[in-house]
């Protein structure tokens, strides 16, 4: 997967698919990776992945256009 960036990074699921959906609706490919451990799913995270040439514009959208307050 040398030809993807991680642009994002959460323990929480629908977090990483609010992402997925901003970014596609920008015009730019994004997959999800569950990188959970497989027995113990509490322990991971998910990463939001783009296309390494869309690394930078994706991280600006991040920035411009997603807050997540926790609560």
């Amino acid at each position: 997967m040398s030809n993807w960036s991680n642009v994002f990074e959460t323990k929480k699921e629908y977090r990483a698919e609010i992402v997925k959906d901003v970014l596609e609706q920008a015009g730019i490919s994004a997959i999800i990776m569950d990188k959970r451990d497989s027995a113990y799913y509490i322990f991971g995270h998910w990463e939001v992945h783009v296309p390494a040439d869309n690394a930078i514009k994706a991280l600006k959208i991040l920035d411009d256009d997603i807050k997540f307050k926790e609560i």
